[in-house]
C-alpha cells in the first residue's frame, strides 16, 4: 500500500477517533475488527478524498442508528410462510466460497419478481443478508484463513429476464442505492452467466455510464459460466445454474439442498436459525411483532438514477414481445 494511501487512512482514522458514542458503537458492528479494511472501502468508494469519505461513513453510520440496523438481525420476517414467499421472489443464496476465501453468492437477476410481499420486506431481507454476510460470514472465513476477507462474489444468472423489470426499477434502485451508500465495495467480482441477447444490448447503453472501478469488476461470461468460474472455485461452490455445460438454468435444480435460492439450502437454514436466535434474546426485551423492519430509503445517487432512467429507456425500446428481458436486474449493479 503506498504512501499517499496509508496517510489517508491515517487520516481516516483520527476523523473516526472523534465520533460520538452511538456511532462507534454501530461502526463496530460493520468494521468487525478490521478497521483499515472498512476505512480502505469508503475511501475507494469516494476515489481517496478523505473529506469525502469520512462524511460518506459518518452519514452511513447515522442512518444506522437511525433505523436500528444493528437490530435488524434480531427481526424476523413473521409468518414463516411470508418468509418463504419473500426467498421464492428474491432469489439469492451463498452456494460456497472461492479458493481465496471469498463467499460466492448466487443472485436469480431473470427469475426474481418481487412480487410476493411489499417493497419494505424485501428491504429488510436484504439488509439481512448483508449484515449476516458481514456480521457471521466473512469474519468466520477471515478466522479460517488466517486473514482478513471483508469481501465476496457474485454471479448473476440472467435465465429469464423479463420486461417486467419496468415494474421494479423503483424498488432495485432502493437496494442497490442502499448497498452503494452503507455497503461500498463489498464486491470483488460480478459474473454475469446465461445472458440473452438483449442484455448485451443493453449492457453497451449501461456500460459507459458505470463508473471504472465498477466496470472493472464485472465480468459477462459466455453460457452458463462454468468454465471460467471453475478457474477460481470448486465444483462443489458452483451456484446450481452455472453446473450444466452449455448456457441455460432451471428455477430449481434436482436437488433442494442444491438450489442456494431454497429455503431448505444449509445457507437460508442457518441465516433463518440465526435470526430467530437472535430474536428469542430479544424477546424479553421487546416482543415480535408482526408487522416488517421499516428502513427509510435512501435518496438514490445520481448516477443510480441516471442509469435506471437508461435502462427503462432502451427497455421500452424493444418492445413488448419474444421473452424481452428483465435486464434491470442484470444491469443494476452495485458499486459495492
Amino acid at each position: 500500500m503506498g504512501l499517499v494511501s496509508q496517510d489517508a487512512i491515517n487520516q481516516m482514522r483520527a476523523l473516526m477517533d472523534q465520533v460520538e458514542e452511538p456511532l462507534q458503537r454501530t461502526f463496530q458492528n460493520v468494521h468487525q475488527g478490521y478497521i483499515n479494511e472498512t476505512l480502505v472501502r469508503f475511501l475507494k468508494a469516494r476515489e481517496w478524498n478523505v473529506s469525502k469519505a469520512h462524511k460518506m461513513l459518518v452519514e452511513s453510520l447515522n442512518w444506522r442508528v437511525q433505523n436500528e440496523i444493528d437490530n435488524i438481525l434480531s427481526k424476523p420476517i413473521v409468518p414463516p410462510d411470508l418468509y418463504r414467499a419473500v426467498r421464492d421472489s428474491q432469489l439469492i443464496g451463498l452456494s460456497g466460497y472461492s479458493r481465496e476465501g471469498h463467499p460466492v453468492f448466487a443472485i436469480g437477476a431473470g427469475l426474481s419478481t418481487f412480487n410476493e410481499a411489499s417493497v419494505h420486506y424485501y428491504v429488510q431481507s436484504h439488509i439481512q443478508i448483508n449484515e449476516y454476510r458481514d456480521r457471521v460470514i466473512l469474519p468466520s472465513a477471515s478466522k479460517k484463513h488466517g486473514q482478513p476477507i471483508t469481501t465476496c462474489v457474485k454471479v448473476l444468472d440472467m435465465t429469464g429476464l423479463k420486461l417486467s423489470a419496468l415494474n421494479q426499477i423503483k424498488l432495485l434502485t432502493i437496494l442497490s442505492s442502499i448497498d452503494d451508500l452503507n455497503y461500498p465495495e463489498k464486491t470483488n467480482t460480478y459474473y454475469i452467466v446465461n445472458v440473452p441477447y438483449i442484455f448485451s444490448a443493453c449492457w453497451k447503453v449501461v456500460k459507459p455510464l458505470l463508473q471504472e472501478r465498477t466496470r472493472r469488476k464485472v465480468q459477462v461470461l459466455p453460457g452458463s459460466g462454468r468454465d471460467e468460474l471453475l478457474k477460481i472455485m470448486d465444483y462443489t461452490s458452483l451456484p446450481h445454474f452455472c453446473r450444466r455445460e452449455g448456457s441455460g438454468s432451471s428455477r430449481h435444480s434436482d436437488s433442494g439442498s442444491e438450489d442456494c435460492y431454497s429455503l431448505d439450502h444449509p445457507f437460508h437454514q442457518r441465516l433463518y436459525d440465526y435470526i430467530k436466535q437472535q430474536s428469542r434474546i430479544n424477546e424479553a426485551v421487546e416482543p415480535v411483532k408482526q408487522g416488517s423492519f421499516h428502513v427509510d430509503f435512501p435518496e438514490p445517487p445520481a448516477e443510480e438514477a441516471e442509469i435506471a432512467k437508461t435502462i427503462e429507456s432502451e427497455l421500452h425500446k424493444f418492445g413488448n414481445g419474444n421473452g424481452i428481458s428483465d435486464s434491470l436486474n442484470g444491469l443494476k449493479i452495485n458499486h459495492d
